[in-house]
């Protein structure tokens, strides 16, 4: 009785390292728009967080909150998905300048940046280090929001931060690829964070430009703040109230109208059952060197 004979396996060829199965090299459509999500997504959430402080303080310049000018969660939502859509059309061709021309650099060198940037990578201190050094800057926002800082104590904030509080433990994540995803996610969401606090102080300082000239400027309209104003009427009787004068409307909440009088520098409440708007206008024009208050006594 004869042994039938064994027929060899075929062996399957592992692929050539660096080459995905889709043959992009680059782990695929999916491994891609992982990475750009793992950017996009904490630096997104962290500028959204940090916006919504933002919107407080503007109405904070004003004497009120959102919630009694009738900004709540949802409106606000409404409004800063515009602003994070702003910034996405403006960051995506930004990031893709900055990938064309690091890709430029490297064909120019020779390839010399990116050998020089696989070496940067492959040393975990230093990668530590940078990232450590990054993060503590995006603190500058934050320490700027609450007293004044000049640029060298800045500096020196930044890195004593930095190193203190983030090189050890970012070189230890480095170890595993799950530390290496983890301090991505934190980096990025410090960077978003660190964004945010800048556009607080901006948004600070416009508010506070409208509330002394009534004029804002393009950045409180990127937020959502609107700059509308009207000529106030009695309900019954259609005649102008306050001299027909011109007022900003903030806002609407629980049957009345949340109004600054930019004259007087103040802001107040009115009913709206006994009030008309006339006149609606939105980012009046103003004359060179108009200033509110001139009826402060």
């Amino acid at each position: 009785m004869s042994t039938p004979a064994l027929r060899p396996q075929p062996v399957e060829r592992p692929p050539s390292p660096g080459v995905s199965e889709q043959g992009d090299g680059g782990g695929g459509v999916l491994a891609i728009l992982e990475r750009i999500g793992s950017v996009v997504v904490p630096v997104g959430v962290g500028l959204y967080a940090v916006l919504y402080l933002g919107i407080e303080q503007i109405y904070w310049v004003f004497g009120i909150n959102p919630q009694q000018a009738g900004i709540d969660q949802s409106v606000l939502l409404g409004r800063l998905m515009g602003t994070l859509i702003l910034l996405v059309l403006a960051l995506v061709p930004a990031v893709g300048a900055a990938v064309g021309l690091g890709w430029l650099l490297d064909k120019v060198t020779r390839g010399a940046a990116g050998r020089l940037l696989a070496a940067v990578r492959a040393r975990p201190w230093t990668v530590a280090v940078l990232a450590a050094l990054w993060c503590g800057a995006t603190y500058w926002g934050l320490f700027n929001l609450v007293t004044d800082l000049t640029v060298g104590f800045m500096v020196v904030v930044a890195v004593g931060l930095g190193v203190l509080a983030f090189v050890v433990p970012f070189r230890l994540m480095r170890r595993r690829p799950v530390g290496r995803a983890g301090m991505k996610v934190l980096v990025c969401a410090l960077t978003g964070l660190g964004l945010g606090f800048v556009l607080i102080l901006s948004m600070i300082e416009a508010a506070i430009e409208v509330r002394d000239t009534g004029q804002a400027n393009d950045l409180l309209g990127y937020v959502g703040f609107q700059d509308q104003w009207a000529v106030l009427k009695n309900a019954e009787t259609d005649k102008p109230l306050y001299g027909g004068r011109w007022m900003m409307l903030l806002g609407e909440s629980d049957g009345t109208y949340v109004l600054y009088d930019c004259d007087k520098q103040e802001t107040f409440r009115r009913p709206i059952e006994t009030t008309n708007l006339a006149h609606l206008q939105l980012d009046p024009e103003r004359v060179e060197g108009y200033r509110c208050g001139s009826m402060i006594d």
